[in-house]
């Protein structure tokens, strides 16, 4: 996926540039040109080499040219001034993706605050201003809409929308879902209208599993992860203005909601005219409190700048894509530039699907960003269990979870040996869901574990003692909602991100990554999952997300951030924008708001 836009053949392992290489170019050239001539080796009075003072200039040079790119990076990412070629090149020389998918950059021990002005014209100095939004905002009337919930991802992903999208079909809106063609009985039998999305969420996840995530580190991947995203893009136009497939009911949207990963939602809000309220279950707003995801950085003072390396990787990694969907399908002028500022004023809400009592929000999100809690779909209250389950949870203690969902296993056999010899070792009973991973093919079967096909984790997991899963946002919700102890085994993306929150607050084992996986880290995961005292904090997470009602705080920022100056045609509704003349930033892009 990341392309940068001059040839299909492109791979991201460009951005893979070494630091010791030139840093200047450009305008840093002549900064940079005296450092490179420290280099030199000194000859002493003896004539000889003197390779102690080389070292220490060769690491002085190295030291300040690292200094300059990243400050430079800081500073000028998001200036439209600078071309787009430069600031790739600069980016190049701070940032490379690695193998297991994540971008990864330093920031020297020793560099200062005031090198990192993210272009806002504040200087970060890693403290932040507390913000107080009033959760107990009174939904106000609105008139019905229209309105189309564009959502890209695994189950685990569209199914807090299907909650969402009720609950706003509820107050007398007409919502349309619109994801992958694979949901569409989900989506129908919750009762909401489906509209069809191109990209196939097995393809995309089993790039990403083997991948680890939206960046590819070769360029045999990346016609795959392209086309998706290419088909994906394509469709959202139609999603948004196109009759119901099967009532041939006109549709019009008077209202966009969206998750990030589906790229072109931002353009189509522009071209219709429409309100964009994004909705997501992993941090993509910058913070200094936590690194994006999709990260690698330590220092606390790169955090921030983590969120826009990776938005601006994917941006040069799409913009050929975007830039063709906007002239061709939206009429739009094409984006030529990574333009704009963190600094300015928000435009699209956002809202982020987790419960504060697992990751407060961040003090420095400002009152358009919302931590609305976790969304779940009552499943369990029509679920008839076999009644082999029944019978099998009836005869022993609570079982283990475990299950990897709708992410396909690179070698199911393995896994499977290892989850079962883990619970022989000890002494638990465990039901292992086969997924779309292929778990559980035994050469005979064990009376210590029942193999699942599906169930409502909602259900299933109130009859379990603790649960093994790959760190789904949705998926952990259910575990701690439950008051399981959890291990997460994560495989890409966001997953690491909630394993080591989990960790963090004492409800779980240290993340295993999918490629660690081996029996002794199982058993030790599960030996951590069986403390009492672990049991103990989870039963107290459990009861402190009792009162949460992610789905009504979803409803409620939605109503809350909705432009209020509405006319008699709810379709003339314009999104607030805070500069509509102004040239593409990475945050339209990708719907990201501070």
């Amino acid at each position: 996926m990341a392309h940068d836009g001059r040839s299909p053949s492109r791979s991201s392992s460009d951005i893979s540039v070494s630091l010791e290489d030139d840093v200047g170019s450009g305008d840093a050239s002549a900064s940079v040109s005296s450092e490179r001539n420290l280099s030199g080796e000194s000859t002493g009075g003896d004539g000889k080499s003197d390779s102690s003072s080389s070292n220490s200039r060769r690491s002085k040079r190295w030291k300040l040219g690292k200094h300059h790119a990243l400050s430079i990076l800081a500073t000028s990412l998001f200036d439209d001034k600078i071309s787009l070629r430069k600031k790739l090149k600069w980016l190049r020389r701070v940032a490379s993706v690695q193998d297991d998918g994540t971008v990864q950059f330093d920031v020297p021990d020793d560099i200062k605050p005031q090198s990192l002005d993210f272009g806002t014209g504040v200087i970060y100095d890693g403290t932040a201003d507390e913000v107080h939004v009033d959760t107990n905002d009174i939904i106000q009337d609105i008139p019905p809409l229209q309105i189309v919930m564009l959502i890209v991802g695994t189950r685990g992903d569209v199914q807090p929308f299907v909650a969402i999208g009720k609950r706003l079909q509820e107050y007398g809106h007409r919502v349309r879902l619109a994801t992958h063609a694979n949901f569409k009985d989900f989506v129908q039998t919750a009762g909401l209208e489906f509209f069809p999305l191109g990209g196939d969420p097995k393809v995309l996840a089993g790039y990403m599993v083997k991948h680890k995530g939206f960046l590819p580190s070769g360029p045999s991947e990346i016609p795959i992860q392209r086309n998706q995203i290419k088909e994906i893009i394509f469709s959202l136009l139609p999603a948004c203005q196109e009759p119901d497939p099967e009532s041939k009911i006109q549709f019009k949207a008077d209202a966009i909601i969206a998750n990030p990963p589906a790229y072109g939602h931002t353009h189509v809000a522009e071209a219709l005219k429409v309100p964009l309220h994004i909705f997501f279950t992993m941090p993509w707003t910058p913070t200094s409190e936590f690194p994006h995801p999709l990260s690698r950085v330590k220092q606390q003072i790169g955090y921030r700048l983590s969120y826009q390396i990776v938005d601006a990787l994917i941006w040069l990694g799409i913009r050929d894509i975007i830039n063709d969907f906007r002239k061709k399908k939206l009429k739009l002028r094409r984006m030529t530039y990574i333009g704009g500022s963190y600094s300015s004023s928000p435009d699209v809400p956002y809202g982020y699907i987790w419960s504060p009592h697992l990751v407060p929000k961040p003090k420095d999100w400002g009152p358009k960003i919302d931590v609305v809690g976790f969304c779940f779909l009552d499943l369990a209250s029509n679920y008839e269990p076999p009644d082999s389950l029944v019978k099998w949870l009836e005869e022993g203690e609570k079982p283990i979870y475990i299950g990897f969902g709708s992410l396909p296993v690179q070698e199911p056999e393995k896994m499977t040996n290892i989850i079962v010899q883990a619970l022989e070792i000890t002494g638990q009973r465990g039901i292992i869901n086969k997924g779309w991973g292929g778990l559980g093919n035994l050469k005979e079967p064990k009376k210590f574990v029942y193999l699942l096909d599906n169930c409502p984790h909602d259900w299933l997991f109130l009859h379990c003692s603790a649960v093994v899963h790959h760190g789904g946002a949705g998926t952990t919700a259910a575990g701690l909602k439950a008051a399981c102890p959890t291990a997460i085994v994560p495989f890409f993306g966001d997953q690491p991100f909630w394993g080591e929150r989990v960790h963090a607050r004492g409800v779980g084992p240290a993340p295993i990554p999918v490629d660690e996986f081996t029996l002794e880290k199982l058993v030790d995961a599960i030996r951590f999952m069986l403390d009492p005292q672990v049991k103990e904090r989870a039963l107290q997470l459990s009861k402190a997300m009792e009162n949460e009602d992610g789905v009504t705080g979803a409803v409620r920022a939605f109503y809350k951030h909705f432009p209020r100056k509405i006319t008699d045609n709810c379709s003339e509704l314009i999104p607030p924008r805070t500069n509509s003349h102004s040239p593409f930033s990475v945050r339209h892009c990708f719907g990201c708001s501070q």
